[in-house]
């Protein structure tokens, strides 16, 4: 047998721990291939070149947290084999030799891993590329081409970096002596102790963090970013070396708790793992965090913005007529036979605009006048039946769009308002504008409203349609018709805009950034929860021989089950549970910085991703407590 099969032999008798090394970094090498294949794709770059900008932005990402990931994975399974690799220096094996041997390992297991994620971005391209086109609300189709050149950066990219962390890996070896080797983790260690004073200080940290981040407002919230980020980390790091290894020793001085049935062998080892763990589970939860936040905020964005529209907007399609447009009945038939395939409402409303000097400012100096009647029917065909109003002789309601709350204030008050030899009475007012004119406008009863003959004549055009989201080609096409695509559907006489366009532009705009967010998202979450089960393996041998040597004093399968369960959920969703509170607070602040209710997309998001974490839990806990109970 040659050295290089001996290093192969190697790999496949530690499988069981390098199957889930092998798997994770070949889901990193699939999601940097998937983002190579979208990033160089001939038809997405003509669609939208800051797509395939931003898709390389997220490879390399993607690719420095590959680096970390498996520079620490890998090194905390090296340790692991620490008996392993005394034993084979004890037969001989020179310094030199071994670390020759780790790195061909690595190697091998990275080529593989590289070969492997790339042919299965290649079968699965043709799915991926067509869930891309749907999640990017795309017209044009996006056909499977052969990627050579994401092919090739991704072979040469993580080629390089499994021979690059290979050569860190075998570092970590130097300096080791023969009877470190041999004892590995059955090295007697010191009883884990905890500084009272940093304790405290991980404490008042996480509080003083999260204060502040609940309490900025507006714009604050990007200036306290930086120091909330900074107290929050430093915080969480003290969290798990000090405060939980305080908090354990604190319970085990407790004899109620301590000597109540299995919790003296709970107790007795958690201080150990936790302090053994702890760097491991201050990656894990800001690792999570980033997943938690990154996600939340792109999905309550994305939330944020089409609710916003919709709650705005009542009508399909709308057009705004100012005075002197010679367009406007072209234009209205033109929009009207693009709408014959649809069942669709039309409500109109002539706007006369006239002066009235308690309400002129500099740069409004005319109010529009608004019929009853007309509004009436307009809140009807917007389904907005609740907003119709009655009104009496020379009385009115003032409408507004959007007002400060000062100017809200005025607006509510009751007055008279007087213009040219007439007067009107507000009597009330309605702060939801049925027209997205982004105009105030008075509201008067019919007799009052046709007895009025010097203004500036407008008109407003409401187009109701159920199936809205369909007529997003109509608005595409009425705006190139118009002459007002990129002017956003503003003319000097005139203004259109379509509701299913716009929302279909934003869809498209944040499905980009979800769709790359998401995916590093991915990365991140699945890399932390391949961290948590490379740390549970790794002292897996040692948990054999403890548990066997219980086992032997009296312990029942139902003991060790609740005793594995109880420490493996501590030590699995502690973490997992302090990204989530800092993902929530973090989500919170952002909610505070826009005004605007996040709170369901942020309950989804985090909700999914605690699904899957119990998914995960509860397969990690079958085969841990199994393997614990082959050995007794």
């Amino acid at each position: 047998m040659t050295f290089r099969q001996f290093a192969f032999n190697n790999v496949f008798r530690n499988k069981r721990i390098y199957a889930a090394y092998f798997l994770s970094s070949l889901f990193s090498v699939l999601v940097f291939f998937v983002y190579a294949i979208f990033a160089f794709h001939p038809g997405l770059s003509k669609i939208n070149p800051n797509v395939a900008v931003g898709l390389h932005f997220a490879e390399a990402i993607i690719y420095v947290f590959s680096f970390i990931f498996v520079l620490v994975s890998m090194s905390a399974f090296l340790k692991s084999r620490k008996k392993e690799f005394g034993l084979m220096v004890m037969l001989g094996m020179t310094n030199q030799q071994l670390r020759r041997m780790v790195f061909l390992e690595n190697v091998l297991i990275g080529f593989f891993a590289t070969v492997s994620g790339i042919a299965v971005g290649l079968v699965f391209a043709k799915l991926i590329l067509m869930a891309a086109q749907r999640i990017l609300s795309l017209e044009q189709s996006l056909p499977f081409y052969l990627p050579w050149q994401a092919v090739l950066l991704t072979f040469s990219a993580f080629l390089i970096l499994f021979i690059v962390i290979s050569f860190f890996t075998v570092s970590i070896l130097k300096g080791n002596k023969l009877i470190d080797l041999i004892k590995g983790s059955s090295a007697p260690k010191k009883e884990p102790k905890a500084s009272i004073i940093l304790s405290i200080l991980a404490a008042l940290l996480l509080a003083v963090g999260y204060a502040i981040a609940l309490v900025v407002r507006e714009m604050q919230v990007v200036v306290a970013l930086v120091p909330v980020t900074i107290l929050v980390t430093i915080g969480t790091y003290f969290l798990f070396t000090q405060l939980s290894v305080f908090t354990i020793n604190r319970l085990k001085q407790r004899k109620s708790i301590f000597w109540k049935k299995t919790n003296l062998v709970l107790f007795s080892d958690l201080a150990y793992r936790m302090k053994d763990n702890a760097r491991a589970f201050f990656f894990v939860a800001i690792v999570s965090t980033v997943a938690f936040a990154a996600i939340g905020s792109l999905v309550g964005f994305r939330y944020m913005f089409t609710t916003s529209l919709t709650e705005d907007r009542p009508f399909a399609l709308e057009y705004t007529s100012i005075a002197g447009n010679e367009d406007e009945n072209e234009h209205i038939q033109l929009i009207e036979s693009k709408l014959d395939s649809f069942q669709y409402e039309k409500a109109a409303v002539h706007v006369k605009k006239v002066a009235i000097p308690s309400l002129a400012t500099e740069y409004v100096p005319l109010i529009g006048l608004i019929s009853e009647s007309e509004f009436n029917q307009l809140a009807k065909t917007a389904g907005q039946a609740n907003q119709q109003v009655q009104l009496k002789d020379q009385q009115a309601i003032f409408l507004y769009y959007q007002s400060s709350i000062g100017e809200k204030a005025a607006h509510e008050e009751k007055r008279t308002l007087e213009f040219a030899d007439k007067e009107l009475n507000q009597v009330a007012a309605q702060g939801a504008n049925l027209m997205g004119t982004y105009d105030d406008y008075l509201i008067v009863d019919d007799q009052f409203y046709n007895a009025i003959d010097e203004f500036e004549p407008e008109a407003y055009y409401g187009f109701q349609a159920q199936d809205w989201k369909e007529t997003a080609k109509i608005g595409e096409d009425l705006l190139k018709a118009m002459g007002v695509e990129d002017t956003g559907g503003y003319n000097e006489h005139f203004h259109f805009s379509s509701l299913g366009y716009d929302w279909n532009g934003i869809n498209q705009g944040f499905g980009a950034v979800l769709f790359i967010g998401l995916f590093i998202g991915v990365v991140f979450f699945v890399a932390a929860g391949s961290f948590l089960y490379f740390r549970l393996y790794a002292d897996l041998e040692d948990e054999k021989q403890k548990f066997s040597m219980i086992g032997k004093l009296g312990l029942t399968d139902r003991e060790l089950s609740k005793i594995l369960t109880v420490q493996l959920a501590l030590l699995f969703f502690v973490p997992i549970l302090v990204a989530v509170i800092h993902g929530a607070v973090a989500l919170t602040a952002l909610q505070h910085m826009f005004d605007f209710n996040l709170f369901k997309s942020s309950a989804a998001v985090l909700g999914t991703f605690a699904i899957v974490q119990i998914g995960y839990f509860l397969f990690i806990r079958f085969n841990y407590i199994r393997k614990i109970k082959e050995s007794i």
